[in-house]
């Protein structure tokens, strides 16, 4: 098993722990919703409806949960109440498993014989450097090379920061100061690893949200000086969104995507807020599969997603 397995003791702790705030909250307005009911109708079916988009889940995605329990309980005219976790459950599993959020493997990246490189983008705030830093450390936990490309230049304390991690974390940083072309800094860093021969390459990238044409052309420019060195560069384009934001951090999941092509997300501060929905929601109206979410402030925090243990944990079977 590596690092990232799901399947250890603590990581399930960790991953129990971290979404408490969302288990408890839903539930106990499940509980009161339900209360007295001996079986699910139209008013329960309401009130779940309440509960789903309070919780951050989405409208879309909530109604999406609703008709599919709708079309069971029309099977089933007398369906009890305490069948409804059980449904809900079993709904939620197979949406997230249709959005691609299906369990990743253990390695965070695949063996190949040129640098893997990872584009992470997400705006200031949302926990973008510290899960750089998180993710390079488990990488060389791993045995993995890895070289940090500080290519958000547009702000010093974004180059200074990831400096920081770059040190903590025993890992070679490539940057130059404030202001520079980031296209620049990473062309130079993919040059730096593979004269290396590094395995992974994480470049950070600034996200001004205010300007989406300036974002799209500058991360388009990036992309493409890196395939200058590296051809199939950025083998993934990471977005990291802050959960604790519910209906912002979809907001911000809308703008980088048709900023760039997004192939993974990464959700953090899960631990922090009762909004942990969002990832059921984001994962279903942007087909792009959660890889990662954030649990904690420990390195290990940071754990791969998979969708058994996710669903196990919120709904608190164990």
């Amino acid at each position: 098993m590596g690092l990232f397995s799901f399947f250890s003791k603590e990581k399930k702790e960790n991953l129990d722990k971290g979404l408490s705030k969302t288990r408890e909250g839903f539930f106990s307005k499940l509980k009161r919703s339900i209360a007295g009911k001996s079986k699910v109708d139209d008013e329960v079916l309401d009130n779940l409806e309440e509960i789903l988009v309070t919780s951050d889940v989405g409208v879309d995605t909530t109604l999406k949960i609703i008709e599919r329990i709708e079309e069971r309980v029309s099977e089933d005219k007398y369906l009890g109440t305490g069948e409804l976790n059980r449904i809900l459950r079993e709904e939620i599993g197979s949406l997230l498993d249709e959005n691609n959020s299906a369990d990743h493997p253990d390695q965070i990246v695949p063996d190949q014989k040129e640098p893997y490189v990872i584009m992470v983008v997400g705006v200031n705030g949302v926990g973008k450097t510290t899960t750089i830093g998180k993710l390079a450390y488990q990488l060389k936990q791993q045995g993995k090379s890895v070289v940090l490309g500080a290519a958000d230049t547009f702000r010093a304390a974004a180059i200074d920061q990831l400096k920081i991690w770059s040190e903590r974390v025993d890992v070679p940083i490539v940057m130059q100061q404030m202001g520079s072309d980031p296209a620049s800094v990473a062309f130079d860093t993919l040059e730096s690893a593979v004269a290396q021969n590094a395995d992974v390459v994480i470049i950070d990238t600034a996200g001004r949200l205010h300007n989406k044409i300036g974002l799209m052309n500058e991360l388009t420019k990036i992309k493409n000086v890196m395939q200058k060195v590296l051809p199939k560069a950025p083998d993934e384009v990471l977005l990291v969104l802050d959960a604790s934001t519910g209906q912002n951090a979809v907001e911000q999941a809308r703008q980088f995507t048709k900023a760039t092509d997004v192939t993974a997300l990464a959700l953090t501060k899960l631990d922090g807020t009762a909004k942990g929905g969002v990832v059921i929601g984001i994962s279903d109206e942007f087909k792009i599969p959660v890889k990662y979410i954030g649990v904690g402030e420990g390195m290990e925090d940071l754990q791969l997603f998979n969708r058994a243990e996710f669903v196990d944990s919120l709904f608190g079977d164990r």
